[in-house]
């Protein structure tokens, strides 16, 4: 098997598992992790701990109500 031919049976599962809607999430979340590792790795820290926690990420993702005039 090719490495591409891997990659799609990959990207396929990860599309039946997590669902279209949170790919994008978990892309950023991959992405966050490899650019802190990096950063560990280098001894940088110029952009301080990135912490979110379960509350901040379900405030952001639900809709605020709007006011009835």
């Amino acid at each position: 098997m090719k490495i591409e031919d891997i990659l799609i049976i990959l990207l396929v599962v990860a599309v039946l598992i997590f669902g279209p809607k949170n790919l994008p999430k978990l892309g950023t979340m991959l992405g966050k992790t490899v650019r802190n590792v990096r950063a560990g790795v280098e001894g940088k820290d110029d952009e301080g701990p990135v912490v979110e926690t379960e509350a901040e990420e379900e405030e952001a993702e639900t809709p605020k109500p709007k006011d009835k005039v």
